[in-house]
C-alpha cells in the first residue's frame, strides 16, 4: 500500500489506539489528510475540554514526514461537482465534507481509508478494505 487518504474518523481511531487502524496506517508509505478533515478535527477539539493537548497531538502527526496535507483547489471542485451530481442521480446522498474528501482522493489518485460505509456509493473511488483481525 503506497499512498492513502484518511478520513477524519481514521485519525480519531488511530489516536485511540485502535489496532486494526494502526495496522493499516503502519503499512502506508504516505498518509494523506485533507484540509477538510483537519477542519473537522479542529472543530471537534474546540468543542472538547482538551483542545491544547489535541492540537499538539495533531501537529505532531502532521509534522511526520509520511503525512501529506491535501488542500482544495479548482480541480478538486470539478471532482466535487461530478461526484455530487452522480450521487444525486443515484439517490445516495452522503455528507458534504465526505464528498470533498472523496474529491481530493480522486483528484490525486489516492485510496480512501474510512470507517464510514457511505463512501462505497462514490463511483470510481478506491477504498482500503478493513484490516485482517490482528
Amino acid at each position: 500500500m503506497k499512498q492513502i487518504l484518511i478520513d477524519t474518523n481514521i485519525y480519531t481511531h488511530a489516536m485511540k489506539g485502535d489496532p486494526d487502524t494502526i495496522f493499516i496506517l503502519q503499512r502506508a508509505r504516505e498518509i494523506g489528510i485533507s484540509a477538510v478533515s483537519i477542519g473537522e478535527l479542529l472543530s471537534g477539539f474546540k468543542g472538547g475540554n482538551q483542545e491544547s493537548r489535541n492540537r499538539a497531538e495533531l501537529e505532531e502527526f502532521l509534522d511526520s514526514p509520511r503525512v501529506q496535507i491535501y488542500g482544495i483547489d479548482e480541480d478538486t471542485a470539478e471532482f466535487y461537482a461530478d461526484i455530487l451530481n452522480r450521487l444525486r442521480k443515484k439517490g445516495k446522498p452522503i455528507p458534504t465534507n465526505d464528498i470533498w474528501i472523496a474529491s481530493v482522493a480522486m483528484q490525486h489518485g489516492l485510496k480512501v481509508f474510512s470507517k464510514d460505509q457511505h463512501f462505497k456509493y462514490v463511483s470510481g473511488l478506491i477504498l482500503i478494505p478493513p484490516a485482517p483481525l490482528c
